[in-house]
């Protein structure tokens, strides 16, 4: 009994361990080293402000039929990072969702999003680029003159002006170098999109890139850095201050720079691409596209809006990332979409997804909930048990198992249903911490975005305190008064950490702590029924 006992403690205790030390590692750990590195970055952008390009004077191999170099490796040397000049934008593109600005080397210097619920905290628009980062689709020559030239040459705009508010338009870019001519032809869409073709006269072979990520919020709270889909479909996420080497790969079909709600990508789904990864000074990854002397492709630079993505393409939407739990979790946020489409409200849509997952796991909880109830009941006989047998740990097992067996008792049935629960758990933390839709989006009363924290921490609270009434009600089998304690302190410990998770993430615990307690009441009536019919 013993050993049972201690399992099924030591099981419990394991599981509540790993929900404490998942949230605490990322507000007390996560938070500290990103505002770290946030700081370092930005002194070492200040640093780099006004130093000169650096080149490096390796040239690009011979190029295949596709323009794609036949010998990476020798290639990236080429690919060495640079200093980026003070913005002066020589075209402006309004579509109907962004203002995308493009500076005089020809590159995307930056997007403002023009829908009314990117806002900061000031209420102002929201840009998504640093002045300093690596702008995207620079352009940087393999030859290490054509380069040097190139970034003191200015493009020549086909307009200062652009509305694509209505229809595609098309801006042309020309920059003429002595012993070359690059040409970018740029397609722009209402939906804020583009297509782009780029060209080096003379054969000379050149590298694009997909810029440092949007820099608006990369907090503790999700992923930031780099994700790309391969022709097999793999995904590979590289995080910022993770990348400590040049990297190779072939066979992209999308490159996308993220931080938790806005990303930069370039996608080609017909011809596939390849790129270099080079880490920049925090080692934070850069993509380099291997374009030859010409390349083509498409792409998006804004919110990861699950609708926006799926109409460009299905694809698209695996920008998206959610961690280890993907699999669960991207069907969710599907379901999540979908009960949304009719509520209206995501707050309340949130509370009715939550309640559907209750009842999807309620056969779980409620073997959990019984199995529990019949170790109490069972507590005095397991006492006497221990007491009878406590020379000889042998019979007393055996003997514990026998009652076991007699009653119908699990003595790890109240545990296993709570660990079997936890991908679901995290996967819908993960589709609440990702998820745009809900930025600016209302709940009732005093909630009025769901992705912000509780203002008056009345969600937070509550959470606590029905956490504090499930304990109550929930047959306890501890019969060590330090553990107890510990248990009891939980609700106090839990309810400090969630009185900063966004709005949306608490209500989900909140309305599954109501339901929990709810089938817990029925559950311990229906033992009390039971118990006084045996009466």
């Amino acid at each position: 009994m013993n050993q049972n006992n201690g399992m099924q403690k030591r099981m419990l205790i394991m599981t509540l361990v790993v929900f404490v030390f998942f949230i605490a590692y990322e507000f007390l750990v996560l938070k500290p080293q990103q505002e770290a590195k946030a700081a370092l970055v930005k002194q070492e952008q200040e640093q780099k402000q006004n130093s000169a390009p650096d080149v490096d004077t390796t040239q690009m191999v011979e190029s295949d039929v596709n323009g794609n170099p036949i010998n990476m490796s020798k290639s990236v040397d080429a690919l060495s990072s640079k200093a980026i000049a003070d913005k002066q934008i020589v075209s402006v593109i309004k579509t109907d969702k962004n203002i995308i600005e493009i500076d005089t080397l020809g590159r995307v210097a930056q997007v403002t999003l023009l829908e009314e619920k990117y806002k900061d905290e000031n209420g102002n628009q929201i840009k998504l680029f640093e002045a300093n980062q690596l702008r995207p689709l620079e352009v940087r020559f393999a030859d290490k003159n054509i380069n040097t030239e190139a970034f003191n040459a200015p493009v020549i705009a086909s307009s200062s002006n652009i509305d694509a508010t209505i229809s595609k338009q098309v801006l042309t870019l020309t920059q003429t170098l002595s012993d070359t001519v690059l040409t970018k032809t740029l397609t722009f869409y209402p939906d804020g999109h583009y297509d782009l073709s780029v060209s080096a006269t003379n054969d000379k072979q050149f590298f694009i890139t997909n810029g440092f990520r949007p820099n608006v919020l990369a907090d503790m709270y999700a992923l930031h850095g780099l994700i790309t889909k391969l022709n097999d479909n793999t995904l590979t996420t590289i995080e910022d201050g993770d990348l400590s080497k040049n990297e190779n790969i072939t066979g992209v079909k999308f490159v996308s720079n993220f931080d938790r709600y806005y990303a930069t990508v370039i996608y080609n789904f017909e011809k596939s691409l390849s790129i270099t990864l080079m880490p920049d000074l925090s080692s934070n990854p850069q993509a380099f596209i291997h374009a030859g002397s010409s390349i083509n492709f498409s792409g998006f630079m804004g919110p990861k809006n699950f609708k926006d993505l799926l109409a460009l393409n299905k694809e698209l939407t695996d920008v998206i990332e959610y961690g280890w739990f993907t699999f669960i979790a991207k069907p969710m946020f599907v379901l999540l979409q979908y009960i949304q489409s009719y509520v209206g409200n995501w707050g309340w849509t949130i509370v009715i997804l939550t309640i559907l997952i209750k009842l999807v796991l309620y056969p779980l909880s409620y073997k959990g909930m019984v199995s529990m109830n019949k170790l109490k009941e069972l507590a005095p006989k397991m006492k006497e048990i221990q007491l009878k047998y406590k020379d000889d740990k042998q019979k007393q097992s055996m003997h514990m198992m026998e009652l076991y067996k007699k009653h119908g008792a699990n003595p790890m049935g109240g545990c296993l249903p709570l660990i079997l629960q936890i991908p679901v758990f995290f996967a819908i933390y993960r589709v609440l911490i990702n998820a745009i839709e809900l930025k600016g989006a209302e709940w009732i009363l005093w909630v009025q975005d769901l992705a912000e924290m509780d203002p008056y921490f009345v969600l937070p609270i509550l959470m606590g305190a029905t956490m504090y009434i499930q304990q109550k009600i929930t047959p306890n089998t501890m019969q060590d008064e330090m553990q107890r304690k510990i248990f009891q302190f939980l609700p106090v410990i839990f309810t400090f950490f969630f009185l900063w998770f966004p709005a949306g993430l608490t209500l989900y615990w909140f309305i599954n702590n109501l339901f929990t307690i709810g089938q817990q009441y029925y559950i311990n009536k229906l033992f009390d029924k039971k118990r006084a019919e045996k009466n």
